[in-house]
C-alpha cells in the first residue's frame, strides 16, 4: 500500500515548524536583566550587558585599574581637590551647603570630592563607591546605597552617566537625601561619556524627569573633568501630618 503524497501546503509548513518553536522560546525566556522603564527621548541606556554582574564587572575593571588609581591618587589629587573646592565653596555662598551638613559623595573612587568637602569645613563628609578606599569612601552601590532613610543633608556626584538604572539611582538619593537636602550632579550633555558610561543625555529633562521629590534650583555650565552641566536639586519638605478633628 503507497502512502499518498504530501499535499504541497503541509511541506513548508513544517519546515517552518522549527523556526516557530524556536521563536517562541525566545519569546518565553526572561531577560537577564530586569527591563528600564521608559526615560525621556534625551536619556538613553546604552545596550550590551547580558546581566547585572557583567555591568558591575565592567565597571570595576576602571575602578580597579592600577595605573588610574595611581593617577588618582598622585598627579590628579591636588587639581581634582582644588577645583572641586571651587564649586562646592559656591554652593557654600548660595547657602546650599553648609559647614555642619551631613555629605555623601556618589562615585567618589579614591576620595578627592570628599577631600574637597572637608578641606572647606564640612568635615561629616563621606564618599561611596564599589571599591572602598578608607577613610575617605566606603563601599556601596548607587543603585542601592547601604544608608538608612534621611541620612544626609547634601549628597554630589559626577558619575550619573555610569548608572545602568537611572530610576534607581534618583530613587536612591531621595531616599537617603533628608527633607529640604541639596543634590548636586555634574553630568555630561553637549558629548557622550567614555566607554565606562552606561547611559547618554543630550538634555537635562532626561535627569529632571527622574527625580520626583525635587525641585530644581539651578542649572549652570561648568567644565568638571569632562562634565559640563552642574543641576542643583532640593528635596521638598515632608508635608505637615494630618490633623484629626474629634466632635465635642
Amino acid at each position: 500500500m503507497t502512502s499518498k503524497p504530501m499535499k504541497p501546503i503541509i511541506k513548508p509548513l513544517l519546515l517552518l515548524l522549527p523556526l516557530f518553536l524556536i521563536l517562541l522560546f525566545i519569546l518565553r525566556t526572561p531577560s537577564k536583566l530586569s527591563t528600564s522603564p521608559a526615560f525621556s527621548p534625551s536619556l538613553k541606556i546604552r545596550p550590551g550587558y547580558t546581566s547585572y554582574d557583567a555591568y558591575i564587572k565592567h565597571q570595576l575593571n576602571k575602578t580597579l585599574n592600577p595605573h588610574l588609581r595611581r593617577v588618582w591618587t598622585t598627579r590628579d589629587w591636588d587639581r581634582k581637590v582644588r577645583v572641586f573646592s571651587l564649586f562646592f565653596s559656591d554652593l557654600k555662598s548660595q547657602s546650599l551647603l553648609s559647614n555642619s551638613s551631613k555629605a555623601l559623595c556618589i562615585g567618589a573612587r579614591m576620595g578627592q570630592e570628599v577631600a574637597a568637602l572637608r578641606a572647606i569645613g564640612v568635615v561629616s563628609a563621606i564618599g561611596m563607591d564599589l571599591v572602598p578606599n578608607p577613610p575617605l569612601v566606603v563601599a556601596g552601590d548607587f543603585h542601592s546605597q547601604p544608608f538608612p532613610d534621611s541620612s544626609f543633608d547634601f549628597e554630589f556626584s559626577n558619575v550619573f552617566d555610569h548608572a545602568l538604572y537611572p530610576d534607581r539611582f534618583a530613587a536612591e538619593i531621595e531616599r537617603t537625601l533628608r527633607p529640604s537636602g541639596v543634590c548636586v550632579l555634574h553630568v555630561t550633555i553637549k558629548h557622550k561619556g567614555d566607554k565606562y558610561s552606561a547611559n547618554d543625555l543630550s538634555g537635562i529633562d532626561g535627569v529632571v524627569m527622574l527625580f520626583k521629590r525635587m525641585e530644581v534650583v539651578r542649572v549652570r555650565e561648568v567644565d568638571g573633568f569632562g562634565l559640563d552641566t552642574e543641576i542643583v536639586f532640593k528635596k521638598k519638605p515632608s508635608p505637615p501630618p494630618a490633623t484629626t478633628t474629634t466632635e465635642k
